[in-house]
């Protein structure tokens, strides 16, 4: 079976990834699920070599052959993007794609709280789109960057580890750079971003000590900095960054954090209720002059999600739980998932039940005042 022909009936199915092994059917990701294609025989290893000479691109082969692993992209006119990583196992060729959907969604399209339209209106600082690997990070800082261009003159950078969406100049002017391709590295291309006139720059992913050190100097230069990070949640992204730095820094860093930090949000993805998709469930952390100061101290950094939880009416923030009730109060998820994904399923269920909880006073405000009005 051509790979074309497999991605159309993939695209067709909505799947999110498709996975190609040798000895296995091509399987598809739908909903989060792995779904295997009926077809009359298992991938070979011809096939799968033919696969990746569709795929590469000038040069690709080569630095396939030195490293057996690389992340690439692919186009099918007509049907549309691909991110790919094709690496080697077992002496054998792998492939998963991940299908990049067409067009650039809206916060409302993707469901997503509408403080994030105030985030990205930021001038300057850091924001960062946490999550586990296929959790939307990409898709919503996509948003944030289209809401931008909408909006604002300025110049976007983006550096990207693949390109996944084509954006197009609107008021804003948008130059996106792929690894491996225009640029050898994320750190360098992040130091080579600021002799480039930016206003806002996208870092694709904080991998190492050097693009975090050199994203948050970007911050503190007046650049608006987007980046991710593989983070569950609000606190355990500051403690990650701060022990990313050697000791001896890690107070300085905390200081520096705090300063540049703008906000983080956080996403999981739930299975809708009528079966069509997912949606992003969000914490959203704000920094205000509370959080300043458990991000300054190491002890009360905990406090984090506290201070998230009694921010909703406020400043809009919010955490997994208040996200996952305003969903399952739109229908848009069942109870059983919600109760699934609930950081604590007790507390959440009492409250579905309109029982308040002596351990957890934090939903009180937000039971009050349901979602928070446009500002």
């Amino acid at each position: 079976m051509e790979l074309n022909d497999i991605l159309k009936v993939a695209s067709k199915h909505g799947a999110s990834d498709v996975h190609l092994k040798v000895g296995l059917p091509p399987i598809f990701r739908i909903n989060g699920k792995l779904v295997p294609l009926k077809v009359p025989d298992p991938l070979k290893t011809e096939d799968l070599e033919a696969m990746t000479r569709l795929i590469f691109r000038e040069g690709q082969q080569d630095r396939f052959e030195r490293h057996h692993e690389l992340d690439c992209a692919y186009s099918v006119q007509g049907l549309g993007r691909f991110r790919v990583n094709v690496f080697q196992q077992r002496g054998t060729i792998g492939i998963v794609l991940r299908i990049v959907p067409v067009g650039v969604k809206t916060f409302e399209d993707l469901h997503l709280p509408k403080v994030l339209e105030k985030v990205a209106l930021e001038e300057r600082g850091m924001i960062l789109c946490t999550g586990t690997t296929g959790c939307g990070k990409s898709t919503t800082l996509a948003a944030m960057v289209q809401f931008i261009n909408t909006r604002r003159s300025c110049h976007v950078m983006t550096i990207e580890d693949p390109i996944e969406f084509l954006l197009r100049d609107n008021k804003s002017i948008i130059n996106q750079r792929e690894l491996g391709v225009d640029t050898s590295s994320f750190a360098d291309a992040l130091k080579s971003a600021l002799r480039q006139d930016p206003d806002v720059i996208l870092v694709g992913e904080m991998r190492d000590l050097d693009t975090i050190e050199t994203a948050i100097t970007a911050a503190e230069t007046g650049h608006l900095v987007l980046s991710t990070l593989h983070t569950l949640d609000a606190a355990e992204t500051i403690n990650r960054i701060v022990a990313s730095f050697p000791p001896f820094q890690q107070k300085q860093i905390r200081l520096q954090l705090a300063s540049v930090l703008r906000a983080v949000v956080s996403q999981r993805l739930v299975p809708r209720a009528d079966g069509q998709g997912r949606v992003p469930a969000a914490e959203v952390l704000l920094n205000t002059a509370r959080v300043r100061e458990y991000i300054e101290d190491k002890d009360k950094t905990r406090k984090i999600r506290e201070a998230i939880a009694q921010g909703f009416v406020s400043y809009g923030m919010q955490t997994f739980d208040q996200s996952l009730m305003s969903l399952l109060k739109e229908n848009l998820i069942s109870l059983d998932e919600a109760l699934r994904q609930a950081s604590n399923p007790d507390d959440f269920a009492l409250r579905v039940r309109g029982i308040s909880s002596t351990s957890d006073l934090t939903w009180d405000d937000f039971d009050k005042a349901g979602p928070p009005k446009e500002s």
